[in-house]
């Protein structure tokens, strides 16, 4: 029995390990929404395409820095949708290029017009802690009841 558990936990541990390094992506534009609200935090939204070289490279090195991925997983929910699969998002937010990084607020409304293009980790860190001090200051004016 004390084996079993002790299996267990290594397991477990093992899947935590394997997935603290990843982005945790919404499973859809809505469902992140949903959880957003519910947790009261900003969005990223990113539109993608797999065919796109500056969008395979903002993937395999922004998203890929461990600093990206931790200040993205603890303060931010990540959505993308790829426009090769058809992935449905609202249509205000298209923009001809990808990729196109949106900043969005619990609700999904913009925060800034998005970033285009392949951003370095270091600006997109600089990015999120913009768009978090924003946000934060927007959620203590709803809290204090000068909602804009």
């Amino acid at each position: 029995m004390l084996i079993r558990k002790i299996i267990l936990v290594l397991t477990l541990l093992l899947a935590t390990a394997a997935t603290a390094d990843e982005i945790h992506w919404a499973k859809d534009f809505k469902s992140g929404i949903e959880k957003a609200e519910k947790e009261k935090k900003p969005v990223l939204f990113v539109f993608s395409r797999h065919t796109c070289k500056y969008c395979v490279i903002l993937e395999k090195t922004t998203f890929e820095d461990k600093r990206v991925v931790k200040a993205l997983n603890n303060d931010f929910i990540s959505i993308i949708a790829y426009s090769d699969e058809h992935d449905a998002m609202p249509q205000e937010l298209w923009r001809p290029g990808t990729p196109t990084i949106w900043f969005l607020k619990s609700d999904g409304k913009p925060m800034f017009q998005p970033l285009m293009g392949a951003v370095k980790a270091d600006a997109f860190l600089q990015a999120l802690g913009i768009v978090k001090t924003e946000f934060d200051k927007s959620k203590i004016k709803t809290i204090n009841g000068n909602k804009k």
